[in-house]
């Protein structure tokens, strides 16, 4: 499972190309598609990103739904029919699609931030506005994470 840490800021050029983090790149390297998997947030203005392996799980979860059932149709239609298939080319960049990009609101730079298993895709000045509000959030509640043993294989 790819694991995705930090945030980092890259410049858009002309043609929607973006250069992917190295690090990003690295944890994907065993993947069986050489780059990333991209859909509009339907919960942010930012894109969603994962691995292959990630959808492969995102899809095995909406099995859990009945077939043709209105919350399985939704969460294909949100996810799987928005996703795109974004291959690195040879610099370690994706283009990323203008519809994908208005909806993030992103123009000449973006913010990879990684959340773990998936990232995203922001405006940096959006994300930016929306760590604060992370943080602010986090003073008042102090959220803990339940910590599970390793499984060793």
């Amino acid at each position: 499972m790819a694991l995705f840490l930090s945030t980092f800021v890259n410049r858009v050029d002309k043609k929607g190309r973006v250069s992917v983090p190295a690090t990003f790149r690295a944890a994907l390297a065993a993947q069986s598609f050489a780059g990333i998997v991209c859909y509009r947030s339907f919960t942010n203005a930012c894109i969603e990103g994962c691995g292959m392996d990630f959808m492969e799980r995102l899809s095995d979860g909406a099995q859990s739904f009945d077939a043709f059932s209105a919350e399985q149709e939704d969460l294909s239609a949100l996810i799987f029919a928005d996703a795109r298939q974004l291959p690195w080319d040879p610099e370690g960049r994706i283009v990323l699609p203008e519809d994908i990009l208005a909806h993030a609101g992103i123009s000449e730079s973006v913010s990879f931030v990684g959340k773990g298993q998936t990232f995203q895709i922001w405006a940096p000045d959006a994300y930016k506005a929306v760590e604060a509000e992370i943080r602010a959030r986090a003073l008042q509640s102090r959220p803990t994470l339940p910590l599970r043993p390793r499984v060793s294989s």
